[in-house]
């Protein structure tokens, strides 16, 4: 059997981005506002911290204006509330993300909440998951809608497919089920308490590992021929997948890096000139990335 196809998000991402930065600077010329993120984190985590610092280099060399918020590990849920909802009501700022993870202490639901729904570009409120699960104007969560972008890449139509979904974290794994599922997909959850979960992998023909396991799906689980997209990551740039026994029966499979990573970001990117799009006047599309990440 021939090796799999490799699912490139590192192209994919760099069009949508490019289309993006001139979506942004259209509209910087026509409102004298550029679209403008808010990066909050919370503590100072060094995945965190060089994650932001990539998303605000990200962002600068696409025409986004990034406004860092940084607190103290020790700020409270209260506090934290407060700055997102000020936030939310600055008219400067057009897109928020909440950088997790925030430290037990805080009330991570209570924190998303507090974000404006047409300023949540990540993704993350109640309000945007149920526009998303059915269907409606909002914004989709980033790697979820980045996983659909490069569905549609490559080709890929869930219509009538049976898809396993490996993880049912409320950012990844149950919004990408949902938008599987509204392409009408037969869509299976699986998780930690999934009995002998290889039985129900071999089953699909679309797979979404997103539990962060590193290696837990292997290749003796995939169907032959199957499309399989690692949203995993695990240090050493280690997927949910072993890549090297998958990639021999896969027919379609995402490398890690370079797969679904960059769909997140340049996703990101996206949703937040559309916000600021939305808040100060639409800017038409210049045609070069497909539209479907924004639901």
């Amino acid at each position: 059997m021939s090796q799999a196809r490799l699912m490139d998000g590192t192209g994919l991402a760099r069009r949508i981005v490019e289309d993006a930065s001139k979506r942004a600077a259209d509209l910087t010329v026509r409102t004298g506002a550029r679209p403008c993120l808010a990066t909050v984190l919370v503590g100072a985590d060094p995945a965190s911290v060089t994650y932001v610092r990539m998303k605000q280099n990200r962002c600068r060399r696409a025409g986004i204006e990034s406004r860092r918020v940084e607190l103290p590990a020790a700020t409270t849920t209260g506090e934290l509330v407060g700055t997102l909802r000020a936030l939310s009501e600055d008219p400067g700022v057009h897109g928020i993300l909440l950088q997790h993870p925030m430290g037990e202490h805080i009330d991570e639901r209570a924190a998303f909440e507090a974000i404006s729904p047409e300023k949540d570009v990540d993704g993350v409120t109640f309000a945007s998951f149920a526009t998303m699960s059915f269907g409606l104007p909002g914004f989709v969560s980033c790697t979820p809608g980045g996983i659909m972008r490069l569905l549609d890449e490559y080709g890929v139509d869930p219509s009538g497919r049976r898809a396993v979904v490996v993880g049912r974290s409320a950012i990844l794994g149950k919004p990408v089920g949902m938008l599987l599922l509204g392409r009408d997909a037969t869509v299976t959850y699986c998780h930690s308490r999934t009995r002998d979960l290889p039985s129900v992998v071999r089953e699909a023909d679309i797979v979404v590992a997103a539990v962060g396991r590193p290696r837990l799906i292997r290749g003796e689980d995939i169907r032959p021929g199957a499309v399989v997209v690692d949203a995993g990551y695990n240090p050493g740039n280690i997927g949910d997948v072993d890549f090297g026994s998958a990639v021999e029966r896969a027919g379609l499979i995402t490398p890690v890096p370079g797969g679904v990573g960059p769909m997140t970001i340049a996703t990101l990117l996206e949703q937040t000139v559309e916000a600021a799009a939305r808040q100060l006047g639409p800017v038409p599309r210049t045609g070069s990335a497909d539209s479907r990440g924004t639901a």
